[in-house]
């Protein structure tokens, strides 16, 4: 019996001890559990925004422009402070979507009205919040001079996105339109409360297939209005979809290299490759060049031509791709600048692609100058020269006069910068080329830059003295050879 008892209680006890060891470190996981639900809430409360608890939109107004491939955000916003301490910067919010879309944000204080309204810069910067929903992405705006108590701001923001219409059907003949899908909210996204807020799309057409009705919606020939909303929380988000018609050149070049050589004996050379496509909805079905050129609506959403906005007093102008020179390419130029409409040898259609290339000189006082402690600099525009065109890679080289020294560049927005070396003709230890590279690029990229670097005259005189003794040693050689040419033949007389 005694054994019987003694069997029984250890069976228990083997099966009871590893239920409350279990119990036991359930528990335990559901205290850490809420232990750290509760640390993150304090996380979260600790490491809000500020601004959030002390500004407030008082009205918001944004129109968006979907008439072209590039979207374009123009946001005004009247800001007010009703916290007690006085703010000095303004935070934008956006969606994890249209932060990987975004080109440029842009910010300027406006001040006055109508034709009088007058704008000051403002420095935009993006900046890291860890507690924003669903991924909130920020900007943050610096203000000229603190806002006090009480008063309030009116800001005009500007933010381009690219890749942000995405064509629907994927595919389509050559017969037929371009439509395509925008993803945004109905509300605009802020950190802080907004008192009034209205939303305004433009389509390029009156043509628009379907769209989100968030109440009250209104729709007039190519203007849709979502709003106005009253009394919004911070965050609000209302997602709406838009599908509408879109035959503009959707003209994305994948990558470009911009080689631009400064020769101080009086020319700048530039030198561009381009691998272009046309990101709209692909081509289906077979081409028929017959019915491209007799059917005005035939192939809508290709396009045939490009613009290129060149410097003013360019020379030497060419256009060439893999197989050679195109002369189907015609040259505009006057005092202000010069325009290349360049024709590739087929219509892009969705999906296709090109690979070109344009070269060109241009004067080298220009846009090459001196500084008064002797420094020289290059002022050149940054950018893509082809009109309406999103560039996924740009790369600028800039290739400097043998025996520069201590270059730098000046870009008015962030890029990326190296340096490299080159060899040309006649050259002894290489030509330095400052290198900047940049994504995501869009014509409000095409700003001055500058490259300033250190240039002894004494090097100008490298290569004349180089072809000098290449010049003299075989004008010795010459004489040799011709002097015992002769003595050989005395010899033979003899």
């Amino acid at each position: 019996m005694n054994q019987l008892k003694e069997k029984t209680e250890k069976r228990v006890y083997q099966n009871f001890f590893p239920q409350r060891l279990a119990m036991g470190a359930m528990a335990i996981l559901r205290l850490a559990l809420v232990f750290s639900i509760l640390t993150s809430f304090s996380l979260l409360a600790g490491s809000s925004p500020s601004p959030s608890t002390k500004l407030q939109i008082v009205t918001a107004e944004r129109r968006i422009d979907l008439t072209s491939h590039i979207v374009k955000v123009f946001l005004t916003l009247k800001v007010e402070n009703i916290g007690e301490s006085s703010a000095s910067e303004v935070l934008l919010a956006f969606s994890p979507t249209e932060a990987d879309c975004l080109a440029v944000v842009k910010a300027a204080a406006s001040a006055g009205k109508k034709k009088k309204k007058s704008y000051l810069p403002l420095d935009v910067k993006p900046t890291d919040l860890s507690d924003g929903p669903n991924g909130t992405k920020y900007y943050l705006i610096h203000l000229l001079k603190p806002l006090g108590k009480g008063e309030a701001i009116s800001l005009e923001v500007l933010y381009i996105l690219t890749h942000s219409l995405e064509p629907f059907p994927v595919e389509i003949s050559q017969s037929e339109s371009q439509l395509v899908y925008y993803r945004d909210s109905a509300k605009i996204l802020s950190p802080y409360p907004i008192k009034q807020q209205a939303t305004f799309l433009k389509t390029p057409s009156s043509r628009v297939e379907s769209f989100t009705r968030v109440v009250p919606t209104d729709r007039a020939n190519t203007e849709l209005r979502y709003g106005p909303y009253e009394e919004q929380p911070p965050f609000s988000y209302s997602p709406i979809i838009v599908h509408f018609e879109n035959n503009k050149a959707f003209s994305v070049v994948e990558e470009l290299v911009r080689e631009i050589e400064i020769s101080h004996w009086g020319s700048i050379q530039v030198t561009e490759h381009y691998k272009l496509v046309h990101a709209g909805a692909r081509h289906k079905g077979a081409f028929s060049r017959v019915e491209y050129q007799s059917r005005p609506n035939s192939g809508v959403s290709s396009f045939k031509n490009l613009l290129a906005e060149l410097p003013p007093r360019v020379h030497s102008v060419y256009y060439r791709d893999n197989i050679g020179n195109i002369s189907s390419s015609r040259l505009r130029t006057n005092f202000k600048k010069s325009e290349l409409l360049i024709e590739p040898r087929y219509p892009l259609f969705g999906g296709w692609k090109s690979t070109f290339v344009i070269g060109y000189g241009v004067p080298l006082e220009d846009f090459l100058f001196e500084a008064a402690d002797g420094t020289r600099y290059l002022n050149y525009s940054f950018g893509c020269p082809l009109a309406e065109t999103v560039v996924d890679k740009l790369t600028v080289k800039v290739v400097l006069p043998e025996g520069s020294k201590n270059p730098s560049a000046v870009v008015p927005f962030p890029v990326e910068q190296r340096t490299e070396r080159k060899y040309s003709y006649l050259d002894v230890v290489g030509r330095t080329v400052v290198v900047l590279e940049k994504s995501n690029v869009v014509p409000e990229h095409n700003s001055p830059f500058q490259v300033y670097y250190q240039f002894s005259p004494i090097y100008m005189l490298a290569e004349p003295l180089m072809l000098t003794s290449v010049f003299f040693l075989f004008f010795m050689a010459c004489v040799t050879y011709l002097h015992l040419d002769l003595s050989i033949s005395k010899i033979k007389q003899t």
